[in-house]
């Protein structure tokens, strides 16, 4: 079984066969998906996605691309969001400082929030964070000081010192199919390599960062597989045991989602 920690199901890529592509996620072993929230006032598009599927969750907050379109959101609302029983995680929130789409300051407010948020439920935040090591790891370091909180770096394209960093404050690394790429990530990979195995993951970003079979097309959840088997090779183990690993590593940072051994059902979405 694998998982994909984080997709985005609910953009319109997807909009035309959803039915099909969460069926292709099943037919190749993916047994839970995470469609990952991006607006707050969207959310309820999200959760109307995980209610649909049995083996999708669903997850609420405010991408730091639109940080300065929610301002008001508090980790009172995010907290009560969560209540839900398939909404398993806070986020994404974080900080991009890749593009120039809002101001640093209201991102850092947002993410302070959806930290606290996360501090009060125990459920992980998913972290967007790009192009902003030093101030990233300069507020994880803060918050967790004021107490811990669970949390993974998705989509990780960032340095060693920061990964390291994260996981010694007890935080998860996600991995996308950005580390198939042949020569664009092999500082990536090494970073793969090395950090220990009870600390990764991997996720699609779909519809985003298809891996290199599928590079230039439209991303989908199914193809979680390729990234797992480039990660089996840069660690020099099977794909069986990263299938293993990463799945384990899921179920005990995202505690709320259901195991295989634990009946689903429409009903009960």
């Amino acid at each position: 079984m694998l998982v994909d920690s984080h997709c985005h199901l609910d953009f319109p890529d997807f909009a035309s066969e959803l039915d099909a592509v969460v069926a292709r996620a099943r037919a190749v072993g993916i047994g839970r998906l995470v469609t990952i929230s991006t607006r707050v006032k969207r959310h309820a598009e999200v959760l109307g996605i995980a209610e649909r599927f049995p083996d999708v969750f669903c997850s609420v907050g405010t991408h730091p691309h639109h940080a300065d379109e929610e301002p008001d959101v508090t980790a009172d609302e995010l907290v009560a969001a969560t209540e839900h029983p398939k909404v398993v995680a806070i986020g994404e929130a974080g900080l991009d400082y890749h593009y120039d789409t809002g101001p640093k300051e209201a991102q850092a407010r947002g993410f302070r929030r959806h930290i606290e948020a996360a501090r009060r439920t125990q459920l992980p935040l998913v972290i967007h964070t790009r192009s902003a090591d030093e101030d990233c790891q300069n507020i994880l370091i803060e918050e967790v000081g004021k107490g811990p909180f669970p949390a993974v770096l998705h989509c990780y394209t960032g340095g060693r010192e920061l990964a390291f960093k994260a996981v010694e404050l007890g935080l998860y690394i996600g991995f996308t199919g950005i580390i198939t790429f042949k020569k664009s990530a092999e500082d990536l990979r090494a970073i793969a390599r090395d950090l220990p195995a009870d600390r990764i993951l991997i996720e699609t970003d779909a519809p985003y960062l298809a891996p290199g079979k599928f590079r230039g097309k439209r991303n989908e959840p199914s193809y979680v597989v390729e990234t797992a088997k480039v990660l089996a090779e840069t660690r020099g183990v099977s794909f069986d045991e990263i299938a293993r690993q990463t799945t384990e590593n899921f179920f005990r940072l995202f505690a709320k989602v259901p195991r295989p051994d634990a009946k689903l059902s429409d009903s009960a979405a």
